[in-house]
C-alpha cells in the first residue's frame, strides 16, 4: 500500500515540476548563461539610464578675412598693338600698306598723319602707347580744322584732300629730294591736265592728271607717276609732288580750278 501511494504522488508531482519550468521560462530570463540557438536576447525591463555629459555650445568664432592683395598692373610693349593699330588705321583711312603686326615706313607715314590730324606732336616716329591708345579708342576719323583744299605735309609725306567738313583722303606722297625740294608755299590750282603727258623739264619724265598750283613755278604740281614704285616713303622727286594712282585721277576729279593747296613741313 505504501508503494502504491508512492507510484500515486509521484504521478500527480510530475506535471506540477514540468509547469513551473514553463512558468520560469516565460516570467524571467534563464539563469543559464547559453541561449537556445535561435531565440532572440532578452532585454532587461527599464534599464537604468547612464548618465550623459552636458551638450557645450561651440563659442562661435569670427574668422578674420584676408585682405585682398591688387594684382600690378603689366604695362604691354607698344609693339604687343601694333596688329590692332595697323586695322584701325586702316578702317579709320589712314593708309598702312601691309596689315600684318610690323610698323614699317609707310605704316609710320599712317602714324604720323595720324597724329597731326588728332593734335598730337608730328613725327615719323614709331608706334608709343600713348598712339596706340589714341588710335584703339577712337570711333571715326576727326573733323579737318583746315578750309576746303589740299595740303601736303613733307614731314609725314602725306597729302590731304580736304572737301567739305572731312578728310576725304588721305594718301602718301613723295615731294622734291635734296636740291630740288618742293617749296613750302601755299597756291591755288590754276591748270589742269588730264591723262598722261611728257613732263617739259625732264625727258622720259612722265605725269599722270596734273595739278599745277604755282604760277611764278609753272613746272611745278602734282601728279601721279609711270608707276608707283616711283612714290617712295621719303622725298624723290624733282620738286613736283607725285601722288599714288589711281588716288590722283580721283583727286583730279575733285579739284576744281582755284582750289587752294598748301606745302608745309620738313622732311
Amino acid at each position: 500500500m505504501s508503494r502504491r501511494r508512492a507510484l500515486v504522488a509521484g504521478a500527480i508531482l510530475l506535471p506540477v515540476v514540468l509547469a513551473g519550468c514553463s512558468d520560469v521560462a516565460a516570467s524571467e530570463p534563464s539563469a543559464s548563461p547559453k541561449q537556445s540557438t535561435g531565440s532572440p536576447p532578452s532585454t532587461p525591463v527599464n534599464p537604468t539610464p547612464r548618465p550623459t555629459a552636458p551638450s557645450v555650445k561651440p563659442t562661435p568664432t569670427t574668422a578674420t578675412p584676408t585682405p585682398a592683395v591688387p594684382k600690378a598692373r603689366v604695362k604691354q610693349k607698344p609693339e604687343y598693338y601694333a596688329l590692332r593699330v595697323e586695322r584701325q588705321l586702316d578702317k579709320l583711312g589712314y593708309p598702312v600698306g601691309d596689315i600684318d603686326g610690323d610698323i614699317t615706313a609707310r605704316a609710320k607715314q599712317a602714324l604720323c598723319a595720324w597724329r597731326e590730324t588728332n593734335g598730337l606732336p608730328v613725327s615719323r616716329g614709331g608706334l608709343t602707347l600713348n598712339d596706340a591708345y589714341s588710335v584703339l579708342n577712337a570711333t571715326k576719323r576727326p573733323a579737318p580744322t583746315r578750309s576746303p583744299g589740299i595740303y601736303v605735309n613733307k614731314t609725314c609725306q602725306i597729302l590731304y584732300q580736304v572737301v567739305g567738313n572731312t578728310y576725304k583722303r588721305i594718301v602718301w606722297i613723295s615731294t622734291g629730294a635734296p636740291g630740288y625740294e618742293t617749296p613750302n608755299r601755299t597756291g591755288k590750282v590754276w591748270r589742269k591736265w588730264a591723262g598722261a603727258h611728257e613732263s617739259s623739264l625732264y625727258e622720259d619724265a612722265y605725269m599722270y592728271d596734273s595739278l599745277y598750283f604755282l604760277k611764278d613755278r609753272p613746272g611745278i604740281a602734282l601728279h601721279g607717276s609711270r608707276v608707283n614704285s616711283l612714290i617712295k616713303p621719303y622725298p624723290a622727286s624733282h620738286r613736283c609732288v607725285r601722288v599714288l594712282r589711281p588716288e590722283i585721277h580721283h583727286i583730279f576729279q575733285d579739284t576744281p580750278l582755284g582750289t587752294k593747296v598748301q606745302v608745309y613741313g620738313e622732311y
